[in-house]
């Protein structure tokens, strides 16, 4: 792979953007951290479930002891009764970008929700919203089915259409189908860095994860996450749309309202979360600009500051 110029308007004297991906429970906290330490940087968080306070266990937040000092970034800065917005986390993500590039530190970007971290690096356009046109289009989901709205979508943008299969998803592009008389398969991001950047992707042993995923489950089961969702529950957990869908609180809500009992839940988020694993492999596996490392080769952390330290090629 060959080395180029940055193109015009990029900082000429910021090294790159660094973002360590990959799936759920491939260390990439750990080698965010890691690299930190090594490289004089800060860490920002780009998983969406870990800006919720509390929801600590289900999530495998780092603790303060193993941020081992490192500064970390969006962590802990919304109740369970907001609602996550990517839009939002585009512009929050890129202020603490420039104010950690600005103190001369690195700026390292950790987390596996694919969407977080392409609004953060690349060029991407989000389209309004109007609480109205949302309402209206919630309220015929309920009356009339997804499928209806799902036809209707397919009219108007069959790429879209195609890809989404979940009713919130749905609404979302027909509400800005409406508001901007555009597809919303148009405002997907092209493979165009904002600025600068380097991608670490974990290279996972996907049999080695399965077992490391199921066992994980099992320490947060220990840990008390039934009590940790019982806590939220009591802060308006169920009422956060985000929040709520969160692999492992969603399961065992069910717990408290007596529908499963813990080993069902436990093995209903094991099956989750593996499947959420093989999700974010296909997302990052299509990202050609990815440079991937093995998981557990021990000169990863190395290899890794390699390539964060050499001129970034751009594709």
């Amino acid at each position: 792979m060959g080395t180029a110029q940055p193109p015009a308007g990029w900082p000429t004297t910021t090294k790159p953007v660094i973002a360590v991906v990959g799936p759920t429970g491939s260390g990439k906290s750990d080698l965010g951290v890691e690299l930190a330490l090594a490289l004089d940087g800060e860490v920002i968080n780009a998983d969406a479930m870990q800006f919720y306070r509390g929801m600590d266990i289900g999530t495998a937040k780092i603790s303060v002891a193993e941020r081992k000092g490192v500064p970390h970034h969006l962590l802990d800065t919304m109740d369970v009764t907001e609602e996550a917005s990517v839009s939002a986390f585009q512009a929050e993500c890129r202020a603490a970008i420039d104010d950690i590039h600005g103190r001369g530190k690195r700026a390292i970007l950790v987390g596996g929700s694919g969407l977080y971290v392409r609004a953060a690096l690349d060029v991407l356009e989000f389209p309004g919203t109007d609480p109205e046109v949302r309402q209206r289009l919630e309220q015929e989901h309920e009356a009339t089915g997804l499928h209806r709205l799902q036809e209707r979508l397919r009219t108007v943008d069959p790429v879209s259409a195609e890809r989404l299969g979940d009713a919130r998803r749905v609404i979302r592009a027909l509400e800005v189908f409406e508001l901007t008389g555009r597809a919303f398969s148009s405002f997907m991001p092209t493979r165009e860095y904002f600025q600068a950047a380097v991608q670490i992707g974990l290279d996972v042993d996907r049999a080695v994860l399965r077992d490391r995923l199921a066992e994980r489950v099992r320490r947060m089961v220990d840990a008390g996450l039934l009590d940790e969702v019982s806590r939220l529950d009591a802060v308006g957990l169920r009422r956060g749309k985000t929040a709520s869908r969160a692999l492992g609180y969603a399961q065992f809500l069910r717990v408290l309202d007596g529908e499963a009992d813990v080993a069902v839940a436990s093995e209903e988020t094991i099956v989750a979360t593996r499947q959420f694993a093989r999700r974010q492999l296909t997302w990052f596996r299509a990202d050609p600009r990815i440079h991937w490392l093995d998981w557990r080769d021990p000169g990863l952390l190395a290899k890794a500051i390699e390539i964060c330290e050499a001129q970034v090629p751009v594709i």
